[in-house]
C-alpha cells in the first residue's frame, strides 16, 4: 500500500500467449477519503521497444509490413505497415532489444540510436509500455522478406523517401500507435537528426 493507492488483491485468472490480471483495490480521490473497492482486469503482455529506422544520407524510412491478429479483430486491415518492434526479454536492455529486432525483423544493423520516448499504451486496461528510438541506418539493399520462423513471422520489408512515408501517414495506409508516434517525431525533429548524424 501507498498512500495513493492500496492493492487489496492480484491474482492471475487467464495465463496463455498473453496473460491477465485481476486487481482488486482502491485509491485516494481528489475530493478527499478513498474510493470503493474496485476490481479490474489488465492484459499483460510485458514491455515493449519500437525502432524506425532511418538513413539520414537517403532521407528515407524502413518500414516493415506484416499480419496482426489484433487489427483483424479490431475490424482494419490486418497487414499491417510498421516500424520494427519487440518485446522485452527478462533483464534484457530496450538498446539491445532495438538492435536484435532490427536484424530480425528487417535484416538492419543499427548505427546509433537516437531516444523518442516511453509510453504507455493503453493505460485503462493494459500495463504495456513502449520505449521508442530512431535508429540510424544505411538502407541500400535493405528489402526482402525477414522474420524468425520459429515465431511465424513473415515479414516484408519496404525502403520508403520520408516525402511518401509522410503521405502514408496522411492518408491513413499507416494506422498503428507506434509507428505513427515515430513518425511524427521524426517528421518534428527531422533537420536534427540530420544535423546529428551527418
Amino acid at each position: 500500500m501507498s498512500e495513493t493507492v492500496e492493492i487489496i488483491d492480484k491474482s492471475e485468472p487467464y495465463r496463455g500467449y498473453f496473460r491477465i490480471a485481476l486487481y482488486r483495490f482502491r485509491h485516494r480521490l481528489f475530493a478527499g477519503g478513498w474510493s470503493g473497492e474496485i476490481r479490474r482486469e489488465v492484459f499483460e503482455r510485458g514491455h515493449a521497444v519500437g525502432v524506425l529506422p532511418y538513413d539520414p544520407e537517403a532521407d528515407a524510412v524502413v518500414l516493415i509490413e506484416q499480419f496482426r491478429i489484433g487489427a483483424l479483430a479490431g475490424g482494419v486491415n490486418p497487414w499491417q505497415t510498421e516500424i520494427v518492434a519487440g518485446i522485452v526479454e527478462q533483464q534484457e536492455a530496450v538498446q539491445d532489444v532495438a538492435h536484435r529486432e532490427a536484424l530480425e525483423e528487417a535484416g538492419l544493423s543499427l548505427l546509433a540510436l537516437m531516444p523518442i520516448c516511453r509510453y504507455i499504451v493503453s493505460p485503462g486496461g493494459s500495463s504495456e509500455s513502449v520505449t521508442l528510438f530512431c535508429g540510424r541506418v544505411d538502407s541500400r539493399g535493405a528489402g526482402g522478406i525477414h522474420g524468425l520462423p520459429e515465431e511465424h513471422e513473415d515479414i516484408r520489408v519496404d525502403v520508403l523517401p520520408f516525402t511518401d512515408a509522410m503521405a502514408w501517414l496522411e492518408n491513413g495506409r499507416i494506422d498503428n500507435a507506434v509507428s505513427i508516434i515515430a513518425l511524427q517525431w521524426l517528421a518534428l525533429h527531422r533537420d536534427q537528426v540530420r544535423a546529428a548524424w551527418a
